[in-house]
């Protein structure tokens, strides 16, 4: 049972370690670097975010459904998400997850910062379900381990900009992926070929979106409230359906 279990998620405890050692690795150096080479770390991690999420939103033009373009279903599945994030006080509550954990672990800086920006870049994108499918279906943790080695580099550059909060988004990737591999037989009866179905497709533009506004974020050119916008990664798959059936 107990090897069973670690088959299907493997993966995911090897993305919690490479996170808890970037962000380790990140303390190290938060120490010995001046204010403006920390700056400087936080705004090469805000160019690259924006790069991926512009990547993630060129899904949209694979989701295409009857007449109704892609991008079209991602507008509404964006603003009916941000309007039910904002409803159910989304950005709120992991903040106050944020605070909870700062004040119980005496963390200081921008803790909770650092624990909602990291737990929203390592969990949006297609490698974190699409690995976590793979995982928990055949055991094959091989694009958990990539996406692993990404998010341990990130968490480094992360932790010397906004603290310790960036090691215990580990345990969001935890529950997130841990989830999904466990769920993963049954997800593979809605979703057979994940790589290419255009639900997923919608999902991950949508996904794409919300990281360029953690980008603007990091780049402190915009305060995009991105964990509101996380109903819309479902809402997604759902208002695909409807536009597929009546188109």
């Amino acid at each position: 049972m107990t090897s069973d279990l670690w088959l299907k998620t493997s993966g995911t405890w090897i993305n919690v370690a490479t996170i808890l050692l970037g962000t380790a690795f990140g303390l190290l150096l938060k120490g010995r670097l001046p204010i403006a080479m920390q700056r400087i770390i936080t705004q090469g991690v805000g160019l690259i975010t924006l790069f991926v999420g512009s990547s993630m939103a060129g899904s949209f033009s694979k989701a295409q459904a009857g007449a109704i373009d892609g991008v079209i279903l991602g507008l509404v599945a964006l603003v009916l998400g941000g309007l039910l994030g904002e409803a159910l006080r989304i950005e709120t509550n992991l903040e106050r997850i944020g605070n909870w954990l700062k004040h119980r672990f005496k963390g200081q800086g921008k803790f909770t910062e650092g624990f909602v920006a990291a737990s929203l870049l390592f969990c949006v994108g297609p490698l974190a379900l699409i690995g976590s499918l793979n995982n928990g279906l055949t055991g094959d943790n091989t694009l958990l381990v990539i996406k692993a080695s990404m998010d341990g580099l990130v968490s480094i550059a992360f932790t010397s900009s906004y603290g310790m909060g960036v090691g215990f988004s580990a345990l969001t990737i935890l529950i997130y992926q841990g989830i999904l591999s466990l769920a993963a037989g049954v997800l593979a009866l809605a979703i057979p070929d994940p790589a290419t179905a255009p639900p997923v497709m919608l999902s991950t533009g949508v996904g794409g979106l919300m990281i360029l506004g953690l980008g603007l974020n990091l780049l402190e050119v915009a305060q995009v409230k991105v964990a509101s916008f996380l109903p819309g990664l479902f809402l997604a798959p759902l208002l695909y359906w409807l536009a597929d059936r009546l188109t």
